[in-house]
């Protein structure tokens, strides 16, 4: 394929200056500093797209998709109710739940945190829980035996926390207790814990613990009643569409709310966030833009002979722009193109060797997490190349305004 002549000039002037061989020192700082904004903006985009990946992935593996609770503050009959939520369109999973504040303590030690009670029949198709349980099973909290315990499965932190492992019996104090002449006293059960879960979320880890959905009932004086449903449903995305299927198919008094609405504070700090660092680092991509600009005016003040030639052998204007326009957009490519494959390259040993540990109980999550984004990748490329041809503009109409015979005449 045959090339314009404008490519071949502009080529010519990057790589040789003065009869030398070798690319100038100036054009390579201007490479450099494309190669280093494209390869920053790669890796941070990625990082906060992978960390609001995994925020999501592991907030919805243990909590549910919709939450549904009613005005009179418990639901009556959960099952039925469950069975109808079950039928609208979206929904693949619903399960009755049971949630309240806690004091929990073994013989070593007291937290506070989280109690949940759950259907062991129907929570697996809602949250992660079952596949969380490293150690014991879910099937501590099915039915007591007469002369036994009712079982618990406590978050690893928690249980670290407390001291206790798989077959010790903690307390677990609820508010709203018994009132006696001497004052209100809390609920106590007696349970011992039959699992212990890891979801990943420091958070959850570190306060939640699980019991059956009747222990639940009997502890608040809630029997046959619950809390709310959590529901999962097929496209996390339309969470909000199915929720608004519920309410109208339910009525009053019942709510739903997604799990967008629930964290929505979380992930609008994380897409703030995400796009103020992309304004930040486009600027450092439009500082080597402004090394484009210099280098361009240098070639343009040492060429200003060469371009009088050119002029008086029949180049138009035009092409002299465009001769200093391919010089910029040349090294604008060659840097987005080291750039992103550099950025794509730390990425992927980021994402693979996870070698930069985070503190879980400050990030959520353990390792630093990464997702390369197409979509991200085009969108800093296209940026980075568009940012280095607008700033070929100025020197390529300053180059094609020389006049031929004044430039000859003072060489």
């Amino acid at each position: 394929m045959k090339l314009p002549v404008e490519y071949y000039i502009a080529l010519k002037y990057l790589l040789a200056k003065r009869k030398q061989t070798f690319i100038s020192i100036i054009t390579i700082i201007s490479v450099a500093g494309v190669t280093v904004g494209v390869t920053a903006l790669i890796i941070v985009l990625s990082v906060m797209s992978g960390f609001e990946k995994e925020l999501k992935d592991r907030i919805l593996g243990a909590t549910a998709h919709v939450h549904v609770t009613s005005l009179d503050g418990s639901i009556a009959d959960p099952f039925p109710l469950a069975g109808r939520i079950r039928e609208v369109p979206g929904v693949s999973g619903a399960s009755p739940y049971v949630f309240t504040q806690m004091m929990i303590s073994s013989g070593a030690a007291s937290s506070g945190g989280v109690l949940r009670g759950v259907d062991i029949g129907t929570v697996g198709d809602v949250t992660r829980l079952p596949r969380d349980i490293r150690l014991g099973s879910i099937e501590a909290l099915g039915p007591k035996k007469p002369a036994g315990m009712p079982g618990a499965i406590l978050g690893r932190e928690l249980a670290g926390n407390l001291g206790v492992t798989v077959g010790d019996v903690v307390e677990i104090l609820v508010p709203g207790g018994n009132v006696t002449p001497l004052g209100t006293f809390p609920r106590v059960l007696r349970a011992r814990v039959g699992g212990i879960f890891e979801s990943g979320m420091y958070e959850y880890d570190a306060t939640f613990a699980y019991i059956s959905l009747e222990e639940a009932g009997r502890l608040l004086g809630m029997e046959g009643r619950s809390t709310g449903i959590e529901v999962k449903v097929s496209d996390i995305y339309a969470a909000g569409e199915t929720a608004a299927r519920i309410r109208s198919g339910l009525g009053y008094p019942y709510l739903a709310k997604d799990w967008m609405q629930s964290n929505r504070n979380l992930f609008s700090a994380l897409k703030l966030e995400k796009t103020v660092m992309f304004i930040i680092l486009v600027l450092i991509v439009m500082v080597a833009a402004f090394n484009i600009i210099s280098t361009l005016i240098m070639v343009v003040m040492e060429k200003t002979r060469d371009i009088a030639v050119l002029m008086t052998m029949g180049a138009t204007r035009r092409t002299i722009r465009r001769v200093f326009a391919l010089e910029g957009l040349l090294i604008g490519v060659a840097g987005t193109a080291l750039g992103t494959l550099l950025g794509v390259a730390l990425c992927d040993l980021l994402r693979r060797y996870q070698f930069i540990r985070l503190p879980s109980d400050v990030y959520y999550i353990s390792t630093l997490p990464v997702l390369l984004d197409p979509a991200n990748i085009l969108l800093v490329s296209g940026s980075s190349v568009l940012i280095c041809f607008l700033a070929t503009l100025y020197p390529a109409v300053q180059a094609a305004r020389i006049e031929p015979a004044e430039a000859i005449r003072y060489e």
